[in-house]
């Protein structure tokens, strides 16, 4: 089977976490619709440096004050990033939003670019200056080590990917509601069959809905049963036949198989 890459040490604030100031819409990225402006306050633009511009290549999520979580296949050593937080619209100036350079970047020591369905899709991103929460602004939460969605658990993928296959880049946030698919489903041979692993989450799969190149290392955010949003997911890889292929939905890295391993980074670096 083909694939396509798609290119919890919290500090208390004021701000409550998974919690957006501005709610999201609540309706039904490949067929989804427009983001209500900052109602996803831990998105990140994660861009790259060249020549004098900067161009979007994935997103992430706000962990932390100064720690982005992002997708192991967006980082390209050699390569100077930035990360864009408080952002919608990527083609104009926006108040409260701000470019932060990256200090350091880790990437799971077990990521092998050249097989991308053995997992471990992660990487961290040290900011070089704290973040500022706000309105439109916030830490993303992470759900609890070992946490399992049930089948159709409603979740949401957020990002500025390809509004098609091969289509154009969207310069508003995108959203879509994009329910999880469970291990058991998902691993069937008429779905992913082995190339999923327990480490990973996917959700879509209808052939309509789905992420989509530019999406990659965004958040996949499912509430949980107290109101709050979680981002469970990393966005991974799609079918090579199509981003939105029908049985092959877009594939995370589950964030809850990586709980650990956050940790000791936040904490060692």
């Amino acid at each position: 089977m083909f694939a396509l890459i798609l290119a919890s040490v919290l500090i208390a604030s004021a701000f409550g976490f998974g919690k957006p100031p501005i709610e999201p819409l609540s309706s039904r990225v490949v067929n989804g619709e427009e983001a209500k402006p900052h109602s996803w306050p831990w998105q990140i633009s994660l861009q790259y440096q060249s020549g004098s511009s900067w161009y979007h290549t994935c997103g992430g999520s706000i962990i932390a004050e100064n720690w982005v979580m992002t997708a192991a296949h967006c980082i390209s050593s050699g390569r100077n990033y930035r990360v864009l937080v408080g952002k919608h619209d990527l083609s104009v100036d926006e108040d409260g939003a701000m470019a932060i350079s990256a200090q350091k970047i880790i990437v799971h020591e077990k990521w092998n670019s050249l097989f991308v369905a053995l997992g471990n899709d992660i990487a961290l991103i040290k900011l070089s200056e704290p973040v500022i929460e706000s309105e439109t602004v916030q830490f993303g939460t992470i759900p609890p080590a070992g946490s399992i969605l049930p089948n159709n658990h409603p979740c949401y993928i957020t990002g500025w990917g390809r509004l098609s296959t091969g289509g154009p880049l969207p310069e508003r946030l995108q959203q879509a509601l994009m329910p999880a698919v469970d291990h058991a489903t998902c691993s069937r041979s008429d779905w992913w069959g082995s190339s999923i692993k327990e480490s990973m989450v996917c959700a879509g799969g209808d052939g309509i809905v789905a992420g989509c190149n530019g999406d990659s290392g965004g958040p996949l955010n499912c509430m949980n049963s107290y109101g709050t949003w979680e981002v469970h997911g990393i966005a991974s890889f799609v079918s090579g036949l199509g981003c939105n292929t029908q049985k092959k939905p877009t594939v995370f890295t589950r964030v809850s198989s990586f709980n650990d391993w956050i940790d000791k980074v936040m904490m060692n670096n």
